[in-house]
């Protein structure tokens, strides 16, 4: 009989368990938002603060999770991540709420191209051809999706806003990613560290539009009235609370346990299954140019994965060698 590896078990346990966690927030978000449209910044608000109390928790049972301490001088320097990050998340949610939950992928399309261009941006650099090619094949996929279409009925077909919500998270989560490198050296290179900086920080920034939204007056109002959203609403807060902590630990795992292209390949998996699912439990409406959409968007997302795994394994150009000096390296050669 043959063995199986156990890495082969513990990376088909890892990609399972990160599918599962990104599948459960997508649509427990979806199902509450469409129950409860009116509290969308409380709604993230509560999830923010249900993942720092679970980072406690975690703290409390693990030595390796370590809580930071409160440090003014740190707060400030992390303030651009902490701030970019939210604002990412209120379009995100903003988005969801506004598309079907199988055209959310398509609404987000953006985010490589943008991450590309942003980070080219920050690291004064010019993308490789390939790297090009992979942003122009995306872009090409989300133009695809959002195309107007005559067999789509008005009723079906996403807003204008909802798409501009969706550019801007694809905007400030590419802005994020490239952030996230140079804010980890301010929490001890921690990831844990800044998750918690990043989801207290966001949940602090996010209470007063939560009051200037109107939000706990509709609140206060839906229970005055005995209204069952409200049920709905406080159940998808503490789900989606827990599987977004869960979610950021899978995610690690994900990154530490598996290679790129494995965790690329997972999510393309997981969207295939999200598309299918929304018109399952949703009757998302699924056209030949969105199920077209999502395939291209997805094989130039892999595509650029399998050009950066390439790219990484090139060796790296070799110091140029003084032979005068006995054949050590010239430290002053860039």
């Amino acid at each position: 009989m043959t063995q199986i590896n156990p890495n082969t078990l513990k990376v088909a346990g890892v990609v399972t368990f990160y599918m599962s966690a990104a599948l459960v927030m997508v649509f427990v978000n979806k199902a509450v938002l469409n129950k409860a449209p009116e509290l969308p910044l409380l709604f993230l608000f509560n999830q923010l603060l249900i993942a720092v109390g679970l980072l406690h928790v975690s703290a409390a049972f693990s030595k390796r999770v370590e809580i930071p301490k409160l440090d003014l001088e740190v707060a400030k320097k992390l303030f651009p991540v902490v701030s970019v990050n939210i604002i990412g998340l209120v379009f995100n949610t903003l988005c969801l709420r506004g598309v079907e939950a199988s055209f959310f992928q398509i609404a987000r399309g953006m985010q490589l191209p943008l991450t590309i261009f942003i980070s080219s941006i920050n690291t004064h650099s010019t993308p490789s051809p390939r790297v090009i090619g992979a942003a122009i094949i995306v872009t090409l996929g989300f133009f695809l999706g959002v195309a107007p279409n005559s067999s789509i009925p008005l009723t079906a077909s996403p807003s204008l806003l909802s798409l501009f919500y969706g550019l801007l998270s694809s905007l400030f989560i590419a802005v994020h990613a490239v952030l996230i490198k140079s804010s980890l050296p301010h929490c001890e290179n921690s990831t844990i560290q800044l998750a918690w900086w990043t989801n207290a920080g966001s949940a602090i920034l996010i209470l007063p539009f939560i009051f200037l939204n109107g939000e706990p007056a509709h609140i206060y109002e839906m229970i005055q009235q005995g209204d069952r959203e409200l049920n709905v609403f406080t159940w998808g807060s503490l789900v989606t609370g827990l599987f977004g902590f869960l979610l950021c630990v899978a995610g690690l795992l994900s990154i530490k346990v598996t290679s790129p292209i494995t965790h690329m390949f997972s999510s393309a998996a997981r969207s295939v299954i999200q598309t299918l699912l929304g018109v399952w439990i949703f009757n998302d409406l699924l056209t030949i140019n969105r199920g077209t959409s999502i395939l291209v968007i997805l094989g130039g997302t892999m595509y650029f994965t399998w050009v950066k795994s390439k790219e990484q394994q090139q060796p790296q150009p070799r110091q140029p060698v003084d032979i005068e000096n006995g054949g050590r390296e010239d430290k002053t050669a860039k």
